[in-house]
């Protein structure tokens, strides 16, 4: 069986010039080639601000760039029919195509509504600090533009839990809507804040039995619609965790099909946070493996001080290897973004090495250390700040190296604080495959590792081209291999 790679196939500053799906569909069988078995696309649907929006703040669930809403047809990645080829374009060069799937809250309503709410204490959620009051809230979403194509359900109070902004007064807080379903927030298991049901906007109430049906009937809609493969879904912990068991033994059941499944359960601080929401799901869906990119993120900036010997302490591939989704970086850890948490250039290449060159976890590639991306933004100093993200130079190399050589029995060499390796033995599907790799972060290094008695007297040399030394394979069928001082060294058979 290969190894299998995800690429997320945008960066948050992407421009916003309609081209995304097109260039999906241009770059489609290279990727593939590259070493590349399935992409994640950014959210397809309508966002609140039009083409400038991400997709992150819904808008219309229904509108994949097909009609005039929020002053555009197309949304920043292209129309409906471009999204579709794209789909099919992936498909069809043997890439699954995995959607965005973005349910926790709408933003950008078409009316405002009275709405009794309470004010509530932004850092303890669990405290009111007013009495039940009214307020104008932007909680009616009856779509004009679209005029009940494909669904006529119409969004009000009753459909969400909280907002932050009254138009009465212009004044912003939060505030929990008090409905019949409910005057507190849903119960979700995050309890930063007291509790984390509320992040943005129009946060939407699932214990209204009319909001589950219609979006199980638009996820049913949007699968006959693209022909996905499966879902990366937003921003779950805000979420009920058992609306996603049903909304997903829903879809499985009505499609037949497997759907492979990520989740966004951010948690890089609380690895068990995320234990206990593969627990409360039932290991429905894997998990972004949040707490490696920590360690990854923390690795790059202490250098030298950091203990490599500890990189996949806490981390969920550790623990739960068949559910954990490893990165090295996304669009919200990306620079200038709200969860930034950056890999400095010198450590991508150790990190990638990690995640894709060890037995263990379904590696995502980003796309900016594929393509690079340069862009400005302010900070939160309230600046302009310029960003350059240079593509890996190594990263097609480690692709390569996943595909044709990362197979076989694993032998791990966490034994020192500024040099580790491993060693994999091949396999008989993979001709020629068996790797051993040696990175530091401090000066060059070596590591005896065994490769096994089988390779004994084979000649392997670094596939990175980072250090020229050839190593023979001892009788034992182990050998001395070595890296540059803060690099890393991949070894695979020398070419005969």
């Amino acid at each position: 069986m290969e190894n299998h790679t995800m690429l997320q196939y945008f960066e948050w500053y992407y421009p916003n010039d309609g081209s995304l799906w097109k260039k999906v569909q241009q770059d489609a069988a290279k990727l593939k080639e590259m070493g590349i078995d399935s992409i994640w696309l950014p959210p397809a649907h309508k966002g609140m601000d039009g083409k400038d929006s991400t997709g992150y703040d819904s808008y219309d669930l229904y509108d994949l760039g097909e009609f005039d809403q929020k002053g555009s047809i197309a949304t920043k990645y292209g129309t409906k029919d471009e999204y579709i080829q794209a789909i099919k374009a992936a498909q069809e060069a043997g890439i699954n195509v995995y959607v965005d799937i973005v349910l926790n809250h709408l933003g950008g309503a078409d009316e405002h509504e009275p709405v009794t709410v309470r004010k509530v204490n932004p850092e303890n959620r669990n405290e009111f600090i007013s009495e039940p009051f009214e307020i104008d809230a932007y909680t009616k979403f009856t779509y004009p533009g679209r005029g009940g194509k494909y669904s006529e359900f119409k969004w009000d109070f009753q459909c969400f839990t909280g907002v932050d902004y009254d138009a009465r007064t212009q004044e912003s807080a939060v505030y929990s809507i008090q409905n019949q379903y409910g005057a507190g927030w849903e119960d979700v298991l995050d309890t930063e804040n007291g509790n984390y049901d509320y992040l943005m906007l129009t946060d939407i109430d699932f214990r209204n039995p009319a909001v589950r049906e219609e979006l199980k009937r638009w996820g049913l809609w949007f699968y006959q619609t693209a022909g996905f493969d499966g879902l990366r879904l937003d921003a779950i912990k805000h979420m009920p965790a058992d609306f996603y068991n049903e909304w997903l033994d829903y879809l499985r059941a009505e499609t037949g099909k497997e759907l492979f499944t990520v989740g966004e359960y951010w948690s890089p601080y609380d690895p068990q946070a995320m234990l206990d929401y593969i627990d409360a799901t039932e290991g429905r869906m894997s998990l972004f493996d949040a707490s490696l990119q920590a360690n990854f993120s923390r690795a790059s900036k202490e250098g030298e001080q950091y203990d490599l010997s500890t990189i996949l302490d806490g981390s969920l591939v550790s623990v739960r290897p068949e559910l954990a989704v490893t990165l090295v970086e996304n669009h919200d850890t990306q620079p200038l973004q709200s969860l930034e948490q950056t890999v400095e250039p010198w450590f991508r290449a150790h990190a990638y090495a990690i995640i894709l060159l060890r037995e263990a976890g379904y590696p995502c590639v980003f796309y900016a250390d594929v393509y690079g991306s340069a862009y400005t933004d302010k900070g939160n100093d309230g600046k302009d700040h310029e960003v350059t993200m240079a593509a890996l130079p190594q990263l097609e190399a480690l692709l390569q190296l996943r595909k044709a050589f990362a197979y076989g029995f694993q032998r791990d060499y966490f034994d020192h604080p500024s040099c580790i390796g491993w060693t994999r033995s091949g396999d008989e599907e993979h001709q020629g495959s068996g790797l051993a790799v040696v990175l530091s972060n401090g000066e060059a290094g070596n590591k005896r590792m065994e490769m096994g008695a089988e390779f004994a007297g084979k000649i392997f040399s670094d596939y990175l081209g980072h250090c020229d030394r050839e190593v023979t394979i001892g009788e034992d069928g182990w050998a001395e291999f070595f890296c540059e001082a803060g690099s890393v060294s991949v070894y695979t058979l020398k070419a005969d």
